[in-house]
């Protein structure tokens, strides 16, 4: 079985900026985001991003403007040496439709665990909002709640993400 680490996109990986990231101009990368997965991709950690996408609900933005943005996320670590193995997005809001893969539902997750053969119980989600952390323990994974837009090195260094017998 592998781990993994889920990501919250807006907020974890992106900085979050008050509005909607859609356009390629919206990526600002979170201060050490990548020395961050460096470290967590040698721990051995498969790295994925689960991310609500709400604004293609409320019609502010469509399906290609995220394909578009991940392409860009992922080529900018591939050339840091970083694999991001998946990208899975809900494109629904409960004022629009009602669904299971929104945050804090886990169908996201439940996917990304059958796909990648991952066990909840070595793996962590990283996200900046109550739902990530709700979607998480639904999930049997652990959680992390972080401050948006904050480097993940100091719990890399406190040896957070660190199982026993590593």
């Amino acid at each position: 079985m592998n781990k993994a680490i889920f990501f919250d996109r807006d907020g974890v990986i992106i900085s979050e900026r008050g509005d909607y990231n859609f356009l390629p101009e919206h990526i600002d990368f979170v201060e050490d985001i990548v020395e961050s997965c460096q470290i967590l991709q040698d721990k051995g950690y498969l790295l994925i991003v689960i991310t609500n996408q709400a604004g293609i609900a409320k019609r502010r933005y469509q399906h290609k403007h995220v394909m578009q943005m991940h392409k860009i996320i992922s080529n900018f670590f591939k050339s840091y040496g970083v694999h991001i193995h998946d990208f899975f997005y809900c494109p629904h809001h409960e004022s629009t439709s009602r669904c299971l893969c929104r945050k804090p539902g886990t169908l996201l997750l439940e996917k990304a665990i059958a796909m990648y053969q991952i066990d909840p119980k070595q793996s962590f989600l990283i996200g900046d909002s109550p739902r990530d952390l709700e979607a998480a323990e639904n999930a049997g994974i652990r959680a992390l709640l972080i401050e948006k837009n904050t480097s993940l090195l100091p719990y890399i260094e406190n040896k957070f993400f660190d199982l026993p017998g590593e």
